[in-house]
């Protein structure tokens, strides 16, 4: 087991560096006009292109230019120029109020999406599964951007339960803090909600006709415990992997719409106001920091998966 976390831990860097280096030939080498007029955005004057080709090193190789923008990356030089503050600094005042919204919505979505997975496996063809399909297809099917207006217009403006959104730090008051991110979180897990109760329930409708659980039953096994420990639990190893795929890009910016109709001031809050603003450096940061968390989250959903599955890791080492 330690030698497959050495190997998924050395594959992590792997994958940073080569998207540390697509990041750069999208920014600094691809695109048909000059890296720093680009940097400085519109409007820009000679003096703050010039400034800026001499802080990047453009007239210097490619490697060199690379290696100045990590640089810059990892000591927190990287500042947007409209005004001039640093990017890591903006990122970390704002990974609380996403990691509060995609940490809660994650477990909301993780939870429902289980629940009402399990009981539709085991009503299979029942009036609850039908009703159950029903709910999970709705959820599916309605888009972000069309709930959260309208649970903000019900339950924030007519009925008045949960207050008008933005962000509340957790420190300084938890029930604001909980009260506020209520709806968001539910705005973002709706739609997983329902995709991980059919994938749930598929999985468990496949396992049941396994000759192991044919097996666990002809010994006497209490239905209970064939469902919880042969059933459920072999089915809950693609949905392990699924939850990483999504929570980590959930963190990484895909919760961009959701932190923008809430007003709360996230990352991808942050990276949808670079965009307007056509400012390169914290688009850059954003996508850097997006790339490592949905990189480090699937290499500990693969560690787990491992951990589950004695298979996964044994397969690797008869290859090696």
């Amino acid at each position: 087991m330690g030698r497959f976390v050495v190997r998924r831990l050395f594959g992590m860097v792997a994958v940073l560096f080569a998207v540390s280096v697509i990041v750069f030939m999208i920014f600094n080498v691809i695109p048909n006009s000059n890296p720093a007029q680009a940097l400085a955005g519109k409007n820009a004057t000679p003096t703050l292109v010039k400034s800026i080709e001499e802080e990047w090193g453009f007239d210097n190789s490619l490697p060199e230019q690379y290696v100045t923008m990590m640089k810059k990356v990892f000591t927190g030089e990287l500042t947007s120029y409209k005004p001039r503050i640093p990017v890591d600094e903006q990122i970390f005042e704002r990974i609380p109020a996403t990691l509060s919204l995609s940490i809660g919505a994650g477990i909301i979505w993780l939870f429902f999406g289980l629940l009402l997975g399990y009981l539709s496996a085991l009503r299979a063809g029942g009036w609850l599964d039908r009703l159950l399909t029903g709910v999970a297809v709705a959820g599916i099917s309605i888009p972000v951007f069309l709930i959260a207006p309208v649970l903000i217009y019900f339950l924030t403006y007519k009925v008045e339960i949960f207050p008008n959104a933005q962000y509340v730090p957790l420190t300084e008051d938890p029930w604001e803090w909980l009260t506020h991110l209520i709806l968001p979180w539910f705005t973002l897990a709706i739609l997983s909600i329902g995709f991980y109760s059919r994938v749930l329930r598929s999985n468990m409708l496949d396992v049941m006709n396994e000759d192991y659980v044919r097996t666990a039953r002809a010994k006497g096994l209490s239905e209970r415990k064939v469902m919880t420990r042969h059933v459920l639990r072999n089915s809950l190893i693609p949905i392990i992997t699924l939850f990483g795929l999504d929570f980590g890009a959930t963190i990484a910016g895909t919760a961009i719409i959701t932190e923008v109709l809430y007003s709360l001031d996230g990352v991808g809050s942050y990276a949808a106001e670079a965009a307007t603003k056509f400012e390169l450096p914290p688009i850059m940061g954003v996508t850097l920091y997006g790339a490592f968390f949905v990189v480090f989250i699937n290499a500990l959903v693969d560690i787990v998966y491992a951990y589950l599955d004695p298979r996964v890791r044994l397969g690797e080492t008869a290859s090696a």
